[in-house]
């Protein structure tokens, strides 16, 4: 893992503008005003490959970052919105058993139960900014505003609904344009959505790609001076095709003492009957072999790959924690929409884990 994550870029971004508490990791520089575009599912490895279709990116500064683990949209989220790794802001996957709840939480589809606050009750970034003084502002979807994603991990800003690029930029270019300090942050998610659904070699990935650069160009052209841009993800994506998808129902080994199965194809939470952690760890390296790295709770803790783990949160990872290598994914019928896409992430691949950290100011 390279020494810089998502949870330093909104650290950062803060510092720069002035939140004396939080530290400039990313070397932006102090400016007057930032833009903060997180476009969901950009891997730094896939922008490299297609660099002729991303100009606007291609040209921008560039830092490597490495995304939060697992390398999955509410973990990253969680991590970007209050600069701490998951072991700290609770978001432990896709989903993942809740025990104040008894139930499992898919932070995607959240909505006011539970409590958000109180599922992550850590300050985010946002609300540091805005406590500083300094105005905060997000630029998304309308859906989005009261999600209880939005409200656990982003909440503290102004929310300017925006549904396309054109409205995006221009929302941007009127907080820019009222002068003072200001944090604004964007988030795009067409790229993610379509590299699931056809892959991200495919015809309509490449299209999104040029569209979210030229979203990017939009955004640049709309910095005035004293201002940043930074572009980063929330993770990469692979391609997996249907030979390399193990079906976990289908292997009653894989299945004997399992209670609960959450996160997602490439990285699944394993929730055990009681006692039986030890067996079942066992059985499912001997049965997935080098296909999937298969971690205890108490490996995954000590692995340091979540960052320091609360005590308090750590029942909410699984069991068992079985993240797939190579282009493998293990699916699901608690998700069989998930599990029939091609393009998947949640794992430790370079593909995943790399994020881009890109910066251009305006003097």
């Amino acid at each position: 893992m390279a020494s810089l994550g998502l949870a330093d870029v909104s650290r950062s971004a803060a510092a720069a503008v002035g939140v004396r508490s939080l530290d400039d990791t990313l070397a932006i520089g102090p400016c007057q005003q930032v833009v903060l575009l997180l476009i969901d599912g950009l891997g730094s490895h896939l922008l490299q490959r297609h660099a002729s279709l991303a100009p606007a990116m291609s040209a921008m500064s560039s830092t490597p970052i490495d995304a939060a683990f697992p390398t999955t949209t509410p973990v990253g989220l969680g991590s970007f919105g209050t600069g701490l790794l998951p072991g700290a802001h609770g978001l432990v996957g896709a989903s993942f058993w809740l025990p104040e709840i008894d139930a499992v939480l898919s932070p995607l589809h959240w909505g006011a139960d539970p409590i958000p606050v109180a599922v992550q009750p850590e300050p985010t970034v946002f609300e540091l900014v805005a406590r500083s003084g300094i105005r905060v502002c997000t630029v998304s979807p309308a859906a989005y505003a009261e999600s209880g994603l939005t409200r656990a991990v982003l909440r503290g800003s102004e929310y300017r609904p925006a549904e396309d690029a054109g409205h995006r930029i221009a929302e941007v270019a009127s907080i820019l344009g009222s002068g003072g300090p200001s944090f604004t942050y964007v988030y795009w998610l067409e790229l993610d959505r379509l590299g699931h659904e056809f892959g991200v070699d495919s015809d309509q990935w490449r299209s999104a790609l040029a569209r979210a650069d030229a979203l990017v160009a939009g955004l640049l052209a709309a910095l005035v001076p004293g201002s940043v841009l930074i572009v980063t993800a929330d993770h990469g994506m692979v391609d997996c095709p249907e030979p390399a998808r193990i079906q976990l129902e289908e292997d009653r080994r894989l299945m004997s003492g399992v209670e609960v199965v959450a996160g997602e194809p490439r990285a699944r939470h394993v929730y055990v009957r009681r006692g039986a952690a030890t067996d079942v760890l066992a059985t499912w390296r001997d049965v997935l072999g080098d296909r999937v790295q298969v971690l205890s709770r108490e490996e995954v803790v000590d692995s340091g790959l979540m960052g320091q783990v609360d005590p308090t949160l750590a029942p909410r990872i699984g069991d068992l924690l079985a993240v797939s290598t190579g282009t493998t994914m293990l699916a699901s019928h608690t998700d069989t929409t998930v599990s029939r896409l091609l393009g998947q992430h949640g794992a430790l691949t370079d593909d995943e884990v790399r994020i881009p950290g890109l910066v251009h100011r305006v003097s």
